[in-house]
């Protein structure tokens, strides 16, 4: 089992920047895949950024709503993934959520982290 435990959420104002950031609490699993996921009031959760690491190159993928706002970064070794979110808008404002994929679709999920952009 794995436990996903996210942090980095709050209130800000339009244009601001936030980190998120979600630690896999076992060290030992080689994590290649992370991602983030959010769910707006009364929307469908949606994929927000995902990372994969490979022998020597990380592959990354982004909703085009958050294209060159947000990067997304991991560090394998510390099982650890983060999200930058730069040039918030209002739009952006959900519960944000670490996910790790599984093959048998039985993905790990964080609590999530509330974020608002509000002014």
């Amino acid at each position: 089992q794995v436990q996903l435990v996210e942090s980095g959420g709050g209130l800000v104002q339009p244009g601001e920047s936030l980190t998120l950031s979600c630690i896999a609490s076992r060290s030992d699993l080689r994590i290649h895949t992370m991602a983030w996921y959010r769910q707006a009031p009364g929307k469908q959760r949606e994929l927000v950024a995902a990372i994969t690491s490979g022998v020597s190159i990380k592959y990354t993928d982004y909703a085009d709503s958050v294209k060159g706002r947000f990067t997304i970064s991991m560090d394998s070794a510390k099982s650890t993934v983060l999200l930058q979110m730069n040039n918030l808008k209002t739009e952006d404002t959900a519960v944000y959520y670490c996910n790790v994929p599984q093959p048998d679709g039985n993905d790990y999920w964080g609590q999530g982290t509330q974020v608002t952009v509000s002014s």
